[in-house]
């Protein structure tokens, strides 16, 4: 049976512990202390040291039944700012904070579930494959964790990456490619009172590239792209010789992320050097998208999980990127399953207690469900 109090225990003392990305080192260290008091053999591997953290991701192996097919259950460490010094309270069947940080639900709520989860089972003699627990670092940084996580070590049939909102029993089946770029506008320095006109300012170039953008903001119903920072300039008195720029482009089909990141960046190009500027791109490939087929055999999982829990199904596709995206892209099945945060990402963010207890006993459906396999 899964217990309420333990579970919310468990909670509160991971929103007190302070874990923003990359610095996620007592966090760590406190879930290979409980995992090491439930009886088994965590350990960290090195991404910290890879990605200029403090920490490594968590890994556990659970023995199970070997003939039974193995599960990859997955949360991240990280929470982000403002994130230090949180103070949660309960009210009635709600978790808070005080209103100056955020809650960090996102994603200590999907920890607490899979370790309340794992006590029960253990504690109820109920009989399970073998999972593999991985609990990863600086994924809102750019999901740095999974991106570094060895995947060959974890010899897993399916993933089930417990991060999103929503109602419990929403499932995340879709999740767009992302692609990241910085664009440095270059220009020439001049006095701006004595000579101005020898002089090519780089936030123009900018502006004029950004007002004429192709493919801005919400560009059809599987795309976004956005600017998110520009900067520019030293003093006001000098003419501004270099300028950068910060965005990405979202797609739920490779084809168009593709299409759209490369009109967005030659239309970039075009302008600033029919101005008589010069620009310097950068491009990356944060991490593939995917979807997932409702015929697909996890599918069909989780449909048996639902029946047994009475726990209805809600198939969706999220606009955000999560380590499901990693995992799917290394060819291992993934979803990602809500564990009820709500307001994510803000001060008012919130989680029902009865919400995290409903997604223990929708885990443990989906363990037994696979069990049965």
């Amino acid at each position: 049976m899964i217990n309420r109090q333990r579970l919310v225990d468990e909670f509160i003392s991971l929103v007190k512990i302070d874990s923003l990305s990359k610095q996620e080192r007592k966090m760590a260290d406190a879930l290979l202390e409980k995992l090491k008091d439930m009886g088994y053999e965590p350990y960290e591997d090195e991404t910290g040291s890879k990605i200029g953290g403090n920490a490594g991701n968590v890994i556990c192996h659970i023995k199970g039944e070997k003939a039974k097919p193995a599960l990859l259950l997955m949360a991240h460490m990280d929470t982000v700012v403002p994130g230090i010094s949180k103070n949660p309270s309960i009210e009635g069947d709600i978790i808070k904070t005080d209103g100056t940080t955020v809650l960090g639900g996102d994603d200590l709520a999907g920890i607490a579930v899979i370790l309340e989860t794992v006590k029960s089972l253990k504690e109820d003699g109920t009989p399970f494959g073998d999972l593999y627990v991985a609990f990863t670092v600086c994924e809102e940084g750019g999901l740095y964790g999974a991106r570094n996580l060895d995947l060959s070590k974890l010899p897993v049939s399916y993933a089930f990456i417990l991060d999103e909102g929503g109602p419990i029993g929403q499932i995340a089946v879709k999740a767009p490619f992302y692609n990241r770029f910085e664009v440095i506008f270059q220009g020439r320095a001049a006095h701006a009172g004595l000579e101005p006109e020898k002089g090519l300012s780089a936030i123009m170039l900018a502006s004029k590239a950004i007002s004429d953008m192709p493919n801005f903001g919400r560009i059809d119903e599987e795309s976004t792209s956005n600017i998110g920072t520009i900067k520019g300039g030293e003093v006001r008195n000098i003419v501004c010789e270099s300028c950068k720029i910060e965005g990405e482009v979202r797609s739920l089909s490779e084809e168009k992320i593709n299409r759209y990141t490369d009109e967005i960046l030659d239309h970039f190009k075009t302008v600033t050097e029919s101005m008589g500027g010069t620009v310097q791109i950068n491009m990356e490939r944060m991490y593939p998208g995917f979807n997932i087929s409702e015929t697909d055999d996890i599918i069909s999982l989780l449909k048996e999980a639902s029946k047994d829990s009475g726990i209805p199904l809600k198939l969706h596709a999220t606009g955000g990127g999560s380590d499901t995206n990693i995992i799917n892209g290394a060819g291992i099945p993934a979803v990602n399953i809500s564990v009820g945060m709500e307001n994510v990402h803000s001060k008012n963010e919130i989680i029902r207690i009865s919400n995290l207890e409903k997604a223990c006993h929708f885990l443990t459906a989906i363990i037994k469900a696979a069990h049965k396999r």
